[in-house]
């Protein structure tokens, strides 16, 4: 008696998994297409590979970006990029979280381009109610146009962390008891871009970008934002159930990834604001002291 025509043996059941897994990976894997809109640049933004992969290019005349559909209120938000390879100086490629108005928060990746075999800089900043002045810059311990490597923003009610390949480098707390503003109530999209910023970021302004190179190209992939979406004034995630429901809602870093961040900046950090008392000669701000008692 012939069975399999009915009833599939076990490797057919096996590839019907595979096929259903494979399917549903393909449903909800990031996609360009659903998840962003290529904003400006005149044709400069490309979403390429089925919507797999972007890319953002600069020349003389403009640069480009894109925004994410959704907006977030907390969030883990991983990108993927590759940076302008080569002479890259004067360049600027970002990726970050902003909100709207003129009091807005803001979280800042900005990579600062250079000279063809110099490293680049990876400039960080934290805006709170139209407020930043809060600069961290580190080198990085690769070359970060070689590949795509992945930078992630952490945002919860508790900590603000910027990862790069999962090691953390940058921690800002939630210090409201001790008077220092945290974003908490502005939703922010995601927003990344490319654009000429020879006046400052290449040895504050001295090198400037040399156009023979362009069209400078920046390349992102698997978009991930595993966060509260915001939609007519209402939040994906329940109050109550926020945190046993995604974890990243209470993370923070424990002693061993407090010794990854002590160990970047110790070896990776080249400008630091809660360093610099020349800058603030009233005093640095409150957010320096208070961690530094800690």
């Amino acid at each position: 008696m012939d069975t399999v025509s009915s009833h599939p043996n076990s490797l057919e059941m096996l590839l019907i998994t595979c096929l259903m897994v494979e399917i549903f990976m393909v449903a909800y894997a990031g996609n360009f297409y659903q998840d962003v809109d290529i904003t400006w640049g005149d044709g400069r933004g490309k979403i390429l590979n089925n919507g797999q992969l972007l890319t953002l290019s600069l020349d003389k005349f403009s640069g480009s970006g894109f925004q994410s559909r959704n907006e977030y209120l907390y969030g883990k938000l991983d990108m993927q990029l590759k940076l302008v390879p080569g002479n890259s100086a004067g360049t600027v490629t970002a990726y970050y979280l902003k909100s709207q108005g003129s009091s807005w928060d803001e979280i800042d990746f900005e990579f600062l381009g250079n000279l063809s075999g110099d490293p680049y800089i990876v400039h960080t900043n934290v805006y709170t109610k139209g407020k930043g002045d809060r600069e961290q810059q580190f080198y990085l311990w690769f070359n970060p146009t070689a590949d795509f490597h992945t930078y992630t923003i952490l945002w919860n009610p508790g900590h603000i962390i910027f990862y790069v390949d999962g090691r953390p480098i940058r921690e800002f707390k939630n210090l409201e008891s001790a008077g220092v503003p945290y974003p908490k109530n502005q939703p922010m999209r995601m927003y990344s871009s490319i654009w000429n910023a020879d006046d400052w970021a290449t040895r504050g302004g001295l090198v400037k970008t040399d156009w023979s190179q362009a069209p400078f190209t920046a390349s992102f992939r698997n978009f991930n934002a595993n966060a509260c979406i915001w939609s007519n004034g209402v939040s994906s995630c329940s109050s109550n159930s926020s945190s046993s429901n995604n974890p990243w809602f209470s993370q923070e870093l424990d002693s061993s990834g407090q010794k990854v961040l002590k160990w970047v900046q110790k070896n990776y950090m080249v400008y630091n604001y809660c360093k610099d008392a020349k800058r603030f000669p009233q005093g640095l701000p409150v957010e320096c002291t208070v961690t530094n008692r800690k």
